[in-house]
Order: C-alpha cells, then sequence, then structure tokens
C-alpha cells in the first residue's frame, strides 16, 4: 500500500533533521528528512530553525512523494524502521 500523507512532528536542531510521519493505511511510519536536503530542494541555505516548520509545509508534496518511493523500494532505516531523506535522494539520476 502506499504511504498516505501524516502530520509534521518537529524539527529536531541537535540531528539537523524535520521529523514527521506518514501513513501506512492506519499506522504511522516515522520519517525524516535532513535540513541540507530541504535548503538544497529550496534553493536556500541556512534557513533559520524557527521557519524550517513553514519550510517544510511548502516542500511538502515533493518530501512525501519521495518518502511514499523510498516506502514502497523499502529503503528504510533505523529501529523501529523509518524512512530517512537526504540531499542525495532528491539529486536527478545519472544517464
Amino acid at each position: 500500500m502506499a504511504l498516505t500523507q501524516g502530520s509534521f512532528q518537529e524539527y529536531d536542531f541537535n540531528r539537523m533533521v524535520v521529523l514527521f510521519t506518514m501513513k501506512n493505511d492506519e499506522v504511522n511510519v516515522a520519517c525524516a528528512i535532513s535540513t541540507d536536503a530541504m535548503d538544497q530542494l529550496e534553493g536556500s541555505s541556512r534557513t533559520p530553525a524557527a521557519q524550517r516548520e513553514q519550510q517544510f509545509l511548502r516542500l511538502r508534496d515533493r518530501i512525501e512523494a519521495r518518502a511514499a518511493r523510498k516506502f514502497s523500494d523499502v529503503e528504510l532505516e533505523g529501529n523501529p524502521p523509518g524512512v530517512i531523506l537526504r540531499a542525495i535522494d532528491f539529486r536527478a539520476p545519472l544517464k
């Protein structure tokens, strides 16, 4: 089953990631995206911590589409297994 939209959780300053969830049917799937990946997606650098939630919401469609693809490809990490997105996940494939 494909993942569906979950919710923003928090910006974790110590890990430099935004934590969010997605839904696999009724089960929450833990997800995270690095701040570097979000800045790269937006073409910005060093977005202030207070603006990370708004940045995530602006980029939400692209972030969640990539998280869903990694989930369907079973590219899970951590315990419990979840989806972690990094800048490399958004690079164009090599031809």
